[in-house]
């Protein structure tokens, strides 16, 4: 054999064995023990059969739901619980800390009350609306409001968290991206991030460098898959619904994922697909391909 092609050979059975020590790596993971489903995948059959769909979650095998809301979510939490499934975490209205005071928006003491009722361990800042995004002030007003809620959450004996999408990491007027503000107007203990390694990847980044980067600051996952081929989009009103895939039907380096996740610290991960046109099939065929890692 030529010299070359004995290297070339020899690279890629290199490659191939890391790939399975990989996967084997992953498969241990105890992510996978205690995996939960983000709920706002079925919030169209939630709204039309609460305990029938739940039921369907607990039979996919999942340990624990995250809910979509904390104030007004107590027959989530119950039938959840009611199933067998843990709740760990909840989504607060993101308005709480964007428009503080808007009529019909709770108060944060009172989501938090109700955090503490129910025993969460970590309250997310799920999204940021449009008009609310769109400048440097913007964000760092909204990034200090999350630091002083972190810290009655710490006292409460529950985590903050940011959930974010994909706008983070276009360029603002000022030359910065909000994620950069976010990493450094964030309160390294007192606001954790939920990554999403969808939206990490559609936005350009890569979400396995992202998780590694912030080790000791991320308190959770959000798995679901990118479809091959997508551009990178920062505006998530533009991304196609075929875009969003099962974990393990695109793009996303899962092994690598996973074994980021515990290199960071995080202590659990949701699976959540934000389209489907079948989500219970979905979420089934989900945990299905998580659990049959080699």
């Amino acid at each position: 054999m030529q010299r070359r092609n004995f290297l070339q050979a020899t690279g890629a059975g290199l490659a191939a064995l890391l790939t399975r020590r990989a996967w084997a790596l992953s498969a241990s993971s105890p992510y996978l023990k205690t995996l939960g489903l983000q709920l706002y995948t079925l919030r169209n059959q939630l709204a039309e059969d609460l305990p029938g769909t739940i039921k369907a979650v607990a039979d996919a095998g999942y340990y624990q739901v995250e809910l979509m809301r904390v104030v007004g979510g107590e027959p989530v939490f119950q039938a959840a619980r009611d199933h067998g499934l843990k709740v760990t975490s909840a989504m607060i209205d993101w308005k709480t800390l964007a428009s503080p005071g808007e009529q019909g928006v709770p108060s944060f003491q009172e989501t938090l009350d109700v955090a503490v009722e129910q025993k969460l361990t970590y309250l997310v800042i799920p999204y940021v609306g449009k008009g609310h995004r769109e400048t440097a002030d913007q964000l760092k007003t909204l990034a200090r409001r999350a630091n002083r809620a972190g810290e009655a959450c710490r006292k409460a004996g529950i985590q903050l968290c940011y959930h974010h999408h994909s706008f983070e990491f276009a360029k603002l007027p000022s030359g910065e991206t909000g994620w950069e503000i976010f990493v450094q107007e964030f309160d390294a203990a007192l606001v954790k991030f939920e990554i999403d390694v969808f939206w990490a990847a559609i936005g350009g980044l890569n979400p396995v460098e992202t998780i590694r980067g912030l080790k000791g600051r991320v308190a959770q996952l959000h798995l679901k898959d990118l479809l091959e081929g997508t551009p990178t989009i920062h505006d998530e009103s533009k991304v196609p619904k075929e875009a969003f895939q099962e974990v393990g039907n695109g793009i996303i380096d899962w092994p690598a994922v996973l074994t980021a996740g515990e290199f960071a610290g995080a202590t659990q991960c949701h699976v959540e697909q934000d389209q489907s046109p079948d989500p219970i099939a979905s979420i089934g065929k989900s945990i299905r391909q998580l659990k049959s890692l080699p």
